[in-house]
C-alpha cells in the first residue's frame, strides 16, 4: 500500500505533471510566474485547494452520487465544491495576508476555473482512487504544479537580465522556457 502511494506521488508530481505533459492550468502558470514568491504563495494556494477538493469531491462521489445513481452530475458537484473552496482561501488571504491576495490578483479566483483542479477530481473518479488515495493523487499533482510554477518564475526572473531578441521579448520566450521544462520533465519518466 505504502509503495503504491509511493508511486503515485512521484507520477503525480513529476512524471506525470499537471501542467508540463497535461498541460492543465496553463492560465496561472504563465500569468503568476513573473516572481518567485508570487509563484510560490499560488502554489501553496492551489496545494490547499487541490488536496481539499479531493477529499470533498471524493467523499461526496462516493457517499451521495453513485448511492444515489446521480454520477452523472459529478462535474457541476466538483466545480461546486472547487468554487467553495477557492472563496474560502480568497477571504483567508484578505484577511491574513493582503499581500499576496494583491499580488495574486485577479488570478487567485480563477483557481476555480483552473482545469488541473477539476482535472484531478475527475482523474481520481476514473481511476477509482479512494478517498485516502485520492488526497495523496492530488496533493502529489498540486506540489507538481507548484515545483514547475517556481521553476519557471526564477527562470523569468533571470531572463530579465539577459538580452533576448525583441521578437521573442515578453510571452514568446516564457511558451519557449515552458517547452524546454517539458522536455526536461519528460525525463522523468524514466524513474516509474
Amino acid at each position: 500500500m505504502v509503495k503504491d502511494l509511493l508511486v503515485i506521488l512521484i507520477a503525480s508530481s513529476l512524471v506525470n505533471n499537471v501542467v508540463l505533459s497535461q498541460f492543465l492550468g496553463l492560465c496561472p502558470f504563465l500569468g503568476v510566474s513573473k516572481k518567485t514568491e508570487t509563484a510560490t504563495g499560488m502554489g501553496v494556494a492551489v496545494i490547499f485547494v487541490i488536496t481539499l477538493a479531493s477529499a470533498v469531491a471524493g467523499a461526496i462521489y462516493k457517499y451521495i452520487l453513485v448511492p444515489l445513481n446521480i454520477t452523472y452530475l459529478q462535474t457541476i458537484v466538483f466545480i461546486l465544491v472547487i468554487a467553495a473552496l477557492v472563496q474560502f482561501v480568497e477571504m483567508f488571504l484578505k484577511k491574513f495576508i493582503p499581500s499576496l491576495y494583491q499580488s495574486l490578483g485577479v488570478y487567485l479566483p480563477l483557481i476555480t476555473t483552473n482545469c488541473a483542479v477539476l482535472g484531478v477530481a475527475l482523474t481520481n473518479v476514473q481511476k477509482n482512487y479512494g478517498i485516502g488515495t485520492g488526497i495523496v493523487n492530488g496533493f502529489a499533482t498540486a506540489v507538481g504544479f507548484t515545483i514547475s510554477i517556481v521553476i519557471l518564475a526564477g527562470i523569468r526572473e533571470k531572463m530579465t537580465y539577459n538580452d533576448i531578441p525583441e521578437s521573442f521579448r515578453g510571452m514568446p520566450i516564457v511558451l519557449v522556457t515552458a517547452g524546454l521544462m517539458a522536455i526536461a520533465f519528460c525525463g522523468f519518466s524514466g524513474l516509474l
